[in-house]
């Protein structure tokens, strides 16, 4: 029985199995060492949701044939995000990333940093060597955006003074720019004018405002969906169902909840505390209108494009983010 992924990408799955074989071709390396670990992260992909935006938006922007430059956009992009996924693992001291051994853990760190180094300019490369800048102007902006997101939200973790407004930014650089940048590649890979092309770009900046809402959404259940339960929390991340519960807080409980919060240590008590404090302040009830909100926009600028199977395919796509268990 096919997945709902398989049935949604279903439009573009010829494409998908060509960009799977050039870009298994593109992270091959003469270095012994180097070839296999890019064969260990080749191997441990996840949901490739990243290339089939990239796909979908050139579908839609005009691109049927797709051309060979949307496919480097595709790679691009999945270069240049792997590469900070390593950069973060160090950073964040992480030995797993999506129920693997992270390249840290089993390579240590310095291996790790050049390898992201290596992927980076393995990403540069392949953009410069067929004069692909306007492709590598984007994703460039949103490698950078990402930089900026994480510093901000380590910054704002420290005193724990994050309002919504901080915490919207903080989101649209750290996820929301990355799968903005796919749409924007996805159209300008077909040669999209500039008003098609951020019209893509801001459809895929919806979608991952959306996206990212319902990850934080996940620190709050009950199952074990992919990132433990309460890592947020954990990690002093000031989310937005935390920020709304706190915002409708009388001064007492919101200290009590703050002192919790900078000094949960990893007790699981204070933790649950957190979240308790949360589903019964109506945070989750409000994050989940916002992530609808930001859902419908997507959707309203998706539907300026012209109909075909692949902005079927992209709504579907849009609900099945939103909707996901893990």
């Amino acid at each position: 029985m096919k997945s709902t992924l398989d049935v949604i990408q279903a439009p573009i799955a010829a494409e998908m199995e060509e960009f799977e074989r050039k870009f298994r071709a593109s992270m091959q390396t003469k270095v012994l060492l180097l070839d296999k670990i890019m064969g260990y992260i080749v191997k441990r992909k996840g949901k490739q949701i990243r290339p089939m935006f990239v796909f979908f938006t050139a579908k839609i922007s005009g691109g049927d044939p797709l051309p060979e430059a949307t496919f480097r956009g595709a790679a691009l992009i999945e270069l240049l995000h792997t590469a900070t996924l390593v950069h973060d693992d160090v950073v964040d001291e992480s030995n797993y990333r999506r129920g693997f051994f992270s390249i840290n853990a089993l390579w240590k760190n310095k291996i790790a940093v050049l390898v992201g180094d290596y992927l980076l300019s393995r990403g540069m490369a392949l953009a410069l060597e067929n004069d692909d800048f306007v492709l590598l102007k984007i994703v460039n902006n949103a490698v950078r955006e990402l930089s900026e997101g994480e510093l901000l939200q380590i910054e704002k973790a420290r005193r724990l003074d994050i309002t919504e407004d901080i915490y919207f930014d903080i989101i649209r650089q750290k996820t929301a720019s990355l799968i903005a940048s796919c749409c924007a590649v996805g159209a300008a890979s077909t040669g999209a004018d500039k008003d098609t092309i951020e019209r893509a770009r801001l459809f895929g900046e919806k979608v991952g405002m959306a996206f990212q809402i319902k990850d934080d959404l996940f620190d709050f259940g009950t199952d074990e969906i992919g990132k433990p339960v309460g890592i947020d929390i954990k990690e002093k991340k000031m989310t937005l169902p935390l920020i709304y519960a706190l915002q409708q807080a009388d001064w007492l409980t919101k200290r009590r909840v703050i002192f919790n919060v900078k000094n949960n240590e990893g007790r699981r008590d204070r933790v649950q505390a957190v979240i308790d404090f949360v589903k019964t302040s109506g945070g989750l009830d409000y994050a989940i209108t916002v992530m609808k909100r930001y859902r419908d926009e997507a959707l309203t600028i998706l539907h300026t494009f012209p109909e075909s199977p692949s902005r079927t395919s992209l709504e579907q796509l849009i609900n099945y983010t939103i909707e996901r268990e893990k």
